[in-house]
């Protein structure tokens, strides 16, 4: 019956690739701003997280596109939110999430302008050398990636998130975010790079540059400084395989709400510092949330409206945008 199973998977998969090394993931064409404007990105990865609602809940790293009612909602009011501001958010969904009942709430936000990337099938770790490594579901659950190499079962876990996107929303991914995030990005893998070139993908998010850790409690102002120390280190770049590489600004709301334990108003300053710096500098920020982080710590959407207050004080200096903005400005 397993052979049966993943039979059928694979036949889906090799069909799906047939399609989507077809389809175009790349940028649709929009506006873009000049090139002496900041841009700043509000990012939500569509995926439940450990550790939230309650400090206990570990379940999700097995069933990762569960969302909750209570992230969907706070997903939709952001999109709303942000597009009265202007501006648009660019959410990155796992295909988990394709597997519920309902996703006309995600339709609309599609129709509402917000792009919607590819984050995997099932949230995989995209550097894994070993299968047990790939996601906590199929060191669980084995049979699912049974005579497959890491590298594939990588592959296949990129190629299903598309397909399901597709089958669900009938659109390509708007990009690809790496789950987790990595200090080098994919500098020192150029075949995880050559996959997603292959998959058609051409630009990604995957690095996350290091700075001092988020110690448990308030943080000390030399944290704070390290965070924006590390602002320049974000800021989108070219593979020499021609790859674009859109990193996540620090600190993520993981970052700071699990791993920190901070109050919500140290996050809002490290945030509010980090557009600042990027206003500055006419650069670029891409803050990375998680909406099943965030309707917890932040209920009252002080985060995003933070943001779309700095950038509308900041006039023609900044605009909310899509990675593919960034990714574009790469390019120049």
């Amino acid at each position: 019956m397993n052979r049966d199973l993943l039979a059928t998977r694979r036949d889906f998969l090799a069909t799906a690739a047939a399609g989507f090394a077809a389809a175009s993931c790349a940028p649709a064409a929009v506006a873009q701003p000049s090139a002496d404007r900041a841009l700043i990105a509000i990012t939500l990865d569509l995926e439940m997280a450990r550790n939230f609602p309650r400090r206990e809940d570990v379940h999700w790293d097995y069933e990762k596109g569960n969302l909750n009612a209570e992230a969907k909602a706070y997903a939709v009011e952001a999109g709303r939110r942000v597009k009265a501001a202007g501006g648009v958010i660019h959410y990155f969904a796992v295909g988990q999430l394709f597997e519920q009942e309902d996703v006309r709430w995600l339709e609309r936000l599609a129709a509402d302008g917000h792009p919607i990337g590819n984050h995997t099938y099932d949230h995989v770790y995209l550097l894994a050398t070993r299968p047990d490594e790939v996601q906590f579901r199929f060191k669980r659950a084995p049979w699912l990636i049974e005579g497959k190499t890491p590298a594939e079962a990588i592959r296949d876990n990129v190629r299903l998130g598309a397909a399901a996107m597709k089958s669900r929303l009938g659109i390509a991914p708007a990009g690809f975010r790496a789950p987790g995030g990595f200090a080098g990005g994919l500098r020192d893998r150029p075949d995880v790079r050559r996959m997603l070139l292959n998959e058609g993908y051409t630009w990604v998010s995957t690095m996350y540059p290091a700075h001092k850790p988020a110690s448990p409690g308030e943080p000390p102002d030399d944290v704070l400084a390290d965070i924006v120390r590390a602002q320049p280190a974000a800021q989108p770049f070219v593979y020499p395989d021609g790859l674009i590489e859109v990193p996540m600004s620090p600190i993520s709301d993981i970052g700071a709400f699990r791993t920190g334990q901070w109050p919500l108003e140290s996050f809002l300053r490290a945030v509010r510092l980090g557009v600042d710096w990027a206003i500055e500098n006419r650069a670029v920020y891409d803050l990375l949330s998680h909406p099943s982080c965030l309707y917890v710590v932040d209920p009252e959407f002080r985060t995003i409206d933070l943001i779309c207050e700095l950038v509308r004080k900041a006039g023609d200096r900044a605009a909310i945008v899509g990675l593919d903005a960034l990714a574009t400005r790469a390019r120049r």
